[in-house]
């Protein structure tokens, strides 16, 4: 079963603009190439930090009041520092939030989330930029055909957990909702076969209606029969 990572699903033809850039020429590169931020790269493409429409905006904001005002915030003043700079390195926000390249969709989706950013620029092991995957090619792997689903499921996971009795179990997937059914001979199988299903690409939802001969719930210790948890 092939794991999906931000590889599989990043725009690789990035637009980008380097350090000395202005500000109006960023502004006609995500207005011409309908995007809400560009990475900003140094002369070796490492990703130097990332200048979205908020930072463009602070110069709208804060017109005519770019003066830091007392006990006002960091973060703050540096909004109103950008109201008056004029190229992408005063522009930008750095350090930029990245991904490295293989990294895989959940744990992309999950910095998106910690640090409440929209995108992330993929970057290689020397920090030159690779691509960009935004949020909505994260949902790129929920496109997969329920035919490819079930044959991951079949061939990576009951396989698995099944070995010789897979074709025991039962596959039907329908808009990437998955039902499992049949027998194994342990809960413990039963479960994992389940909760491996729940890590395919694509999968929306798994019922499983597998049943089993022997109840092993009060032995089974996540970690130890096929895989952590």
């Amino acid at each position: 079963m092939k794991d999906w990572t931000v590889d599989d699903v990043m725009t690789t033809k990035v637009v980008s603009v380097d350090q000395g850039a202005s500000y109006r020429s960023v502004v006609d590169i995500l207005i011409q190439h309908r995007v809400s931020a560009v990475p900003v790269v140094d002369p070796f493409l490492r990703v130097a930090g990332v200048v979205s429409e908020a930072d463009l905006l602070r110069k709208i904001e804060y017109a005519g009041d770019e003066a830091p005002r007392t006990f006002e915030s960091r973060r703050r003043r540096g909004e109103r520092g950008k109201a008056l700079a004029r190229t992408a390195a005063n522009l930008m926000s750095a350090p930029a939030v990245t991904a490295l390249t293989g990294t895989s969709l959940a744990a992309a989706a999950r910095r998106m989330d910690a640090e409440g950013v929209k995108r992330l620029p993929v970057v290689d092991e020397l920090g030159r930029l690779a691509g960009i995957v935004t949020r909505s090619d994260l949902l790129k792997v929920h496109l997969r055909p329920d035919a490819d689903i079930r044959a991951d499921v079949e061939a990576g996971v009951l396989h698995e957990t099944l070995a010789g009795r897979a074709d025991e179990v039962t596959v039907t997937v329908e808009d990437g909702a998955v039902t499992l059914a049949g027998k194994a001979e342990l809960w413990s199988t039963s479960y994992e076969a389940s909760r491996l299903t729940k890590q395919v690409p694509g999968v929306v939802e798994v019922t499983g209606k597998v049943s089993f001969a022997v109840d092993d719930r009060l032995s089974y210790a996540p970690g130890t029969a096929f895989g952590a948890a």
